[in-house]
């Protein structure tokens, strides 16, 4: 579970360029906001923003849909039901009008792709999921920015977003969501994980600190996040060693912090995550 309480400035203040001129100009020529885009007439529209250090976005909502496409560095989000961890190389899908907050976690570089709800109907918007870019994706992705944002209908842009919508919809969901129990005592758990994964108690430790037997707790919280305590937990030391990474910590140091006795066992977890 990953806290987003304050707002950065884009987040706080998201104000409108000028809509003429921010859906004539070329690549470079105005700084796009995401309100800009999520009026003009092309059923998809991308942008991109760099920042050298961590960035908190607060919470916001956008008219359409947005895929959130890590380039480098590393971000989280949130919904009211899920935390994710997004890596370099894998995005977001938001559906329209979903409340999110997002955090940029050291010197990151992302892109945002904005989607008329209606444009590809087989678009699943749900659940929200992190999936993993294919290289043509993120291909598609780099080339639309190159073009106006209200490129030609019938030429290279339009064929560029059906072709970046094609590959959204067939990408594979990678195992970076946190979803979050609705039940208070899996919840303190959750908590109290999060603030310190390397707490080492194992399942009947926790089950007895909440509680619960042991039995009703796994059972539990498989109903209520889609899957077993162990997964979930591993998942949220893979969140935290990848933000401590994108802070500029070492992998010896951030094993202790997290939880695993050596890198080599750190070193595993990873592999399995990115697998």
């Amino acid at each position: 579970m990953m806290q987003h309480n304050s707002s950065g400035a884009e987040a706080q203040n998201n104000g409108w360029t000028k809509p003429e001129a921010a859906a004539t100009a070329q690549p470079g020529a105005v700084r796009l906001q995401a309100l800009d885009l999520q009026t003009v007439p092309r059923p998809v529209a991308v942008m991109t923003r760099d920042y050298e250090q961590t960035m908190d976005f607060g919470w916001h909502s956008h008219r359409r849909g947005q895929f959130l496409k890590c380039e480098d560095g590393f971000l989280t989000a949130r919904i009211l039901s899920a935390s994710f961890i997004i890596p370099a190389g894998y995005g977001l899908l938001i559906a329209p009008d979903r409340p999110h907050a997002v955090k940029a976690h050291g010197p990151v570089r992302f892109s945002s792709v904005y989607i008329e709800p209606e444009t590809r109907p087989e678009l699943a918007w749900e659940p929200a999921r992190v999936v993993n870019c294919s290289p043509l994706l993120s291909a598609a992705i780099a080339a639309l920015l190159d073009e106006p944002v209200e490129y030609d209908e019938g030429g290279r842009g339009a064929h560029l977003a059906a072709l970046i919508l094609s590959e959204i919809a067939r990408a594979r969901e990678g195992a970076f969501a946190l979803p979050e129990p609705a039940d208070r005592r899996l919840q303190l758990l959750c908590r109290e994980i999060s603030a310190d994964p390397a707490i080492d108690l194992d399942i009947d430790g926790w089950a007895n600190r909440i509680g619960m037997s042991r039995r009703t707790m796994t059972r539990h919280f498989r109903t209520e996040t889609g899957m077993s305590f162990a997964e979930w937990r591993r998942r949220l030391r893979v969140a935290h060693v990848l933000r401590l990474k994108a802070e500029g910590g070492r992998l010896e140091e951030i094993a202790a912090r997290v939880g695993y006795r050596s890198v080599s066992a750190l070193r595993a977890v990873l592999r399995e995550a990115f697998s």
